[in-house]
């Protein structure tokens, strides 16, 4: 391209650049304006992420101390900046003014647009599909747990530790539909407008209710009518939304004609359970399965495999011993989350690692590859189990 100097008036015609075909050019010029312009950065966006730039449906996220990511409604991207050796002109949008040329050939003259060049880019950003930024919003939920003693109208309550919905997008590094199923995973509500989590000792309060009027007012557990289950606790002083809450934690809606039932599910109820008698501390498994087996209510059946990924195994001498170590304490970011687990144990096996990491989702990247990239696999023989200790290590 031919550079010429800097001429005052002429606007852009990125349009002519446009239509430039292979091996042609067109005279350029610097803008009247041209400079650094470190507020114009340049992205490099794939087709199908194209829509939503154009219409503009995202947003870039981060803190100061925080590597920024762009989120569409419902993926996050990391933003990475990738400079190149080529020149790279931008040139703005607008009409141009016709510079004359001289041909050798006939001595007549000619004319061709000339494009002025705002600034030159010294690279791009690229747009990565990561997985979603979502420690921080446990640790946002956690500051100040819901328990049925407080008095929600007080304002006292909510002099810290409350997060609203735009509270929660604009702090944490991930598109709303992850946020939300990152909510649901923990179990957090939206009491008067803050998204919270409600405390152990409320949730068994307020299951333990249930069970005991199911049995005073012989309620199926398996159909219980919402109507009836909130005016009664409502009466016994439960808030309903709470009451609702411990519903859809420990069960399923049911829908009917007349009326709409929930089902708790016994997996969901045992779990609650069995947390609550490894609350004191590490047990011996048979005495554990003792006390959790009474506990249960009637009709429900407790089973080991139901705690997978919220205890651990440890045999000492003949006799083996349970404990809680469960997988919503851990961090979502891979490579913490592996650090975590080797801090735990050094060496794992299959059976007991796989609980821990099946819900880990990279773009791109496999479970094997997950195990390849964080992880050594060692194997006596083809018949033992491979234990997998840590990498970096």
């Amino acid at each position: 391209m031919e550079v010429q100097k800097k001429r005052e008036g002429w606007e852009g015609q990125a349009e002519a650049s446009l239509s430039l075909t292979p091996g042609s050019s067109i005279p350029i010029c610097y803008h009247s304006q041209f400079g650094s312009h470190d507020d114009l950065l340049l992205f490099e966006v794939d087709d199908k992420l194209l829509p939503d730039v154009l219409g503009n449906r995202v947003s870039i996220r981060g803190q100061p101390d925080e590597d920024a990511v762009l989120c569409t409604l419902s993926s996050t991207y990391a933003m990475k900046f990738v400079g190149t050796s080529n020149s790279v002109f931008l040139i703005p949008p607008g009409d141009s003014i016709p510079a004359m040329k001289t041909t050798s050939a006939n001595d007549e003259m000619s004319t061709s647009v000339v494009a002025s060049v705002i600034t030159v880019a010294p690279g791009n950003i690229e747009l990565i599909q990561a997985a979603p930024k979502l420690d921080k919003l446990q640790k946002l939920l956690s500051e100040n747990p819901y328990n049925l003693e407080e008095d929600l109208s007080s304002s006292s309550v909510h002099s810290g530790g409350l997060h609203r919905w735009q509270d929660l997008v604009e702090t944490i590094q991930a598109s709303e539909e992850e946020i939300r199923a990152a909510l649901k995973s923990l179990s957090a509500v939206e009491i008067d407008g803050y998204w919270r989590i409600v405390d152990d000792k409320t949730m068994h309060e307020t299951l333990d209710m249930i069970l005991r009027n199911s049995v005073l007012h012989d309620w199926k557990i398996s159909a219980l009518s919402e109507d009836c289950v909130l005016s009664t606790m409502e009466a016994d002083g439960f808030p309903p939304r709470i009451v609702s809450h411990c519903l859809e934690t420990h069960g399923s809606k049911v829908y009917c004609s007349n009326d709409n039932l929930w089902r708790l599910d016994e997996k969901r109820v045992c779990l609650r359970f069995a947390l609550r008698v490894l609350s004191g501390g590490k047990m011996k498994l048979e005495s554990f399965m003792d006390k959790w087996e009474h506990s249960i209510p009637p009709g429900m059946k407790a089973d080991l495999k139901m705690l997978e990924g919220e205890v651990l195994y440890e045999k000492l001498g003949v006799e083996e011993w349970i404990r809680a170590f469960s997988i919503s304490a851990l961090p979502s970011d891979p490579a913490n989350r592996f650090a975590a687990l080797f801090r735990e144990r050094q060496k794992w096996e299959w059976k007991d690692l796989e609980p821990y990491i099946r819900d880990i989702r990279v773009p791109g990247l496999s479970t094997e590859g997950l195990l390849i990239k964080y992880t050594r696999r060692t194997q006596p023989n083809a018949e033992a189990e491979p234990i997998f200790s840590s990498r970096y290590t």
